[in-house]
């Protein structure tokens, strides 16, 4: 069973108010290479970081407004919420260490 949840733009909003830890969203599609190489990465996180960081997949292509609201641009795009809030954001695929110091600065 995976740690990561998928969510859609109906329960976007939910997912990161009701959250009482951040939640990094993945901005993805299936399209992009980059984005399938961070997702093995993205799995253990979720697995080593569970409790202290939701992780959340939205798929771009299935979803069109979220993307648009938060205004991302190029994908993988990681957006970090906390209290609802996005926090910091992360362009590209990155190493499982540099994702990793990434969630721990803000947790």
């Amino acid at each position: 069973m995976s740690a990561i949840i998928q969510i859609t733009d109906e329960n976007f909003e939910n997912t990161i108010t009701q959250s009482t830890i951040p939640v990094l969203i993945d901005f993805w599609a299936e399209w992009c290479g980059p984005c399938k190489t961070i997702a093995p990465i993205l799995e253990k996180l979720a697995v080593e970081f569970d409790g202290k960081v939701q992780i959340a997949k939205i798929n771009i292509d299935e979803n069109p407004q979220s993307p648009q609201k938060y205004m991302v641009r190029g994908i993988p795009t990681m957006i970090l919420f906390k209290d609802a809030e996005p926090i910091d954001t992360k362009v590209g695929a990155f190493p499982q260490s540099e994702i990793a110091a990434f969630l721990e600065q803000h947790i």
